[in-house]
């Protein structure tokens, strides 16, 4: 499966001409008897080692939510879609969500290809829609949404940092090959770091741009290509199974041990690759999120819902499971605030979504503000992989939580351009790094 923006974006605009649909309690703000959430995540296929976490985060935290009264006093039901079969195929599930199954939000999507083609669907169909962990950051920087938001940052930060971690640790570095998947997201990345790397460093050599299809399960072309270059540095924003299965095969031809790898999505790879991934790798967690986390690691909230996702699943939560944490969190800080300010009525959706642009809201790991525009701000972690005794696979050494305002693009600008005007002093301005500990 290819997404591409072209495939995307047509696909969006299809949409827009079936005949909108007035989703239920649009406009009647009379407390419905239960909150019908559509949840769009990857089940099957190699990206589903991601999806299927944060499927299972969903389902631990709406337990537990309706265990304490659900929002507003209101319980709580998902169904959940597989994004696997394409945009296509989401499109029309979300379609039938509304139509047939009379969900009241949307939480939709992994794919930058999927959320560039949900968004202008949640405006025809009038759904408030949270994007819950796509990257792709030309979503509020091409267009206006009143229906979505997203709860979480996007590419600009999730590369910006590790960049800039990168030239900390290593800034003597010359040379520099990219492997990333051919899609939205792997163009969307890469064109972010070079343009801030150009920036900061210019002059750094790329010696190869690689882009393998989306969906490859062989990266020997690419690994005989990195061995004959031996660049300084091989930077990938791949993720899920793919991921997986790339740093599986560098390290069977001992790549690592050439180059410095900075790999900004790998975190969700750590329990599945194991020691598999050597020390010294460059990570970034998508956010602040990881239950090792170095500032909120022994708060309660962090710790008990560590604790119970490992009872259930019998694994570590990883990043997409903070994605929707943060998602669900944000939905219930919002419809508090909108009842509250609605003279305790339940909101329109209206009203609902005009109160999540300004929303603040604590989550697992800290506090996220969602901006005017309705995207999200939250801290980048970014550490270096180190071996322990205590865990089966690496930890996070070295760590540090680069803000949103040193990362991220200022609203109404757009990420891509906004990069090249980053200086050397951004490197400077980052906070101390914070070491491991037991």
């Amino acid at each position: 499966m290819r997404l591409t923006r072209r495939a995307a974006l047509s696909a969006a605009a299809a949409t827009l001409a079936a005949p909108t649909i007035l989703p239920r309690n649009a406009i009647a703000q009379q407390r419905p008897s239960e909150l019908r959430l559509g949840i769009s995540t990857f089940l099957s296929g190699p990206s589903s080692v991601f999806g299927v976490p944060g499927r299972n985060a969903a389902d631990l935290l709406i337990e537990q939510l309706n265990a304490s009264g659900g929002i507003g006093g209101v319980p709580i039901r998902s169904v959940v879609i597989d994004e696997a079969p394409g945009v296509d195929f989401l499109l029309g599930e979300c379609r039938r969500l509304a139509q047939n199954e009379g969900v009241d939000v949307m939480l939709a999507s992994i794919s930058s290809g999927s959320c560039l083609a949900v968004a202008p669907l949640a405006e025809q169909l009038r759904l408030p829609t949270i994007l819950w962990d796509c990257g792709t950051q030309r979503i509020f920087e091409e267009n206006s949404f009143r229906y979505a938001v997203r709860t979480q940052a996007n590419a600009v930060p999730e590369i910006v940092a590790p960049l800039l971690y990168l030239l900390r640790a290593r800034p003597e570095f010359s040379t520099l090959a990219v492997v990333n998947q051919d899609y939205a997201w792997g163009r969307d990345s890469w064109a972010i770091w070079k343009g801030a790397m150009d920036a900061i460093k210019p002059g750094v050599r790329v010696v190869a741009e690689l882009f393998p299809r989306f969906g490859a399960t062989d990266f020997s072309t690419e690994i005989t290509r990195l061995q004959a270059l031996r660049p300084d540095v091989i930077f990938s924003t791949s993720w899920g199974g793919e991921l997986d299965t790339f740093i599986r095969q560098a390290a069977e031809r001992r790549l690592f041990e050439r180059s410095t790898f900075v790999l900004p999505l790998a975190e969700s790879s750590l329990e599945r690759v194991g020691k598999t991934l050597p020390p010294g790798v460059i990570v970034g967690a998508r956010g602040d999120h990881w239950f090792l986390h170095p500032t909120a690691r022994d708060t309660e909230l962090l710790k008990n819902f560590t604790e119970a996702y490992r009872r259930r699943f019998n694994l570590y939560p990883i990043y997409p499971t903070f994605h929707m944490a943060q998602a669900l969190y944000g939905l219930k800080a919002g419809y508090e605030k909108a009842i509250a300010a609605n003279g305790g009525r339940w909101p329109s959706r209206e009203q609902l979504m005009d109160t999540m642009r300004g929303l603040e809201f604590r989550h697992l790991t800290g506090t996220m503000k969602i901006r005017d525009d309705g995207q999200g701000l939250e801290p980048m972690l970014v550490g270096v992989t180190r071996h322990v005794d205590s865990y089966p696979f690496p930890v996070l050494d070295q760590m540090i939580l680069y803000p949103p305002e040193l990362v991220m693009n200022p609203t109404g600008t757009k990420g891509v351009e906004w990069v090249r005007l980053l200086t050397p002093a951004a490197v400077r301005r980052a906070p101390a790094p914070i070491a491991w500990r037991a």
